[in-house]
């Protein structure tokens, strides 16, 4: 049997799949996205009318939508960095000779990874509660006055942020481990006879050894973020005052919500095209570093 012709048949069911539970729907939603199917389209398919972009320039006109893209890029910039540099520490402590008893602390700081994402928000909700949280009782026992840390605009998303920095630091620790261990003993070897300290080995070996894994993990870490959903659900319906209201939640309020799924698809669309942008910078900025 030809090669090519037996590649291709053992790779066929994969495509198949791909194609069936991936391409279709995203074809559809696309399809979708250019109408103005809504709930009454829905019953009676007669109501449903195509409308190019009309969805897209809707939407650009519409204030709530740039209140979450502004609520999403506030998570992004301060939860990425945030997130990427506590991986780092977690995994510079796991990496080092003082840490003792490595595989249970690495279980440990992975398991919230694993836990669901909607009954650990619960848990945190409790948490940061105004007048029984175990936050603002802690607070009280150093004089500090208890803060509606989920009832104010200017603490809900901190306190969101917080969360899912704990919720996902585990898995970028595992992948920036596997990175530190990749690096050569024999560079920190010749570094400490040098006399270099811990701080100019990390800026001038780890750092610079570590930026094809850093680039993966800000790639990663900020593809999900801009995915923000679950959290604001859980912990805060959106508020208060649309604080905490994200683009995916408000893509799911116009489908599930007010039913218009057109509207709801674009925003899926737009979404996709900000996040396929952000990331191909961040491949360009990585590639311009490497070059440097």
């Amino acid at each position: 049997m030809n090669p090519n012709r037996a590649a291709w048949l053992f790779v066929t069911p994969a495509l198949a799949v791909i194609g069936v539970f991936f391409l279709l729907p995203v074809l559809a939603a696309f399809a979708l996205s250019l109408t103005d199917f809504d709930l009454y389209a829905l019953a009676d398919r007669d109501n449903l009318r195509f409308v190019g972009l009309g969805n897209y320039l809707d939407l650009l006109r519409t204030p709530m939508f740039w209140q979450s893209l502004g609520n999403t890029f506030y998570f992004v910039l301060v939860g990425v960095p945030l997130s990427i540099a506590v991986s780092l520490a977690a995994a510079l402590l796991l990496d080092s000779k003082l840490a003792r008893f490595k595989g249970f602390f690495r279980t440990a700081l992975f398991a919230p990874v694993v836990t669901t994402i909607v009954a650990v928000a619960v848990i945190w909700r409790y948490f940061f509660h105004t007048r029984y949280g175990l936050v603002n009782y802690t607070l009280d026992l150093v004089g500090i006055p208890p803060i509606d840390w989920l009832g104010s605009a200017d603490w809900s998303m901190p306190t969101i942020i917080l969360f899912a920095v704990w919720k996902n630091f585990g898995y970028n620790m595992i992948i920036l481990l596997a990175g530190l261990q990749a690096i050569p003993h024999d560079l920190y070897e010749a570094a400490r006879i040098d006399g270099a300290s811990f701080w100019k080995q990390l800026r001038h070996i780890t750092l610079p050894m570590l930026k094809p894994t850093m680039l993966l993990v800000a790639i990663i870490t900020t593809s999900g973020y801009f995915q923000l959903f679950a959290e604001p659900y859980v912990m805060t319906r959106g508020g208060p005052l649309q604080s905490t209201t994200s683009v995916l939640y408000f893509m799911f309020e116009e489908g599930f919500k007010w039913w218009n799924l057109g509207r709801a698809s674009a925003v899926a669309f737009l979404l996709f095209a900000l996040i396929l942008g952000v990331t191909a910078l961040m491949l360009r900025l990585g590639r311009r570093g490497e070059q440097a």
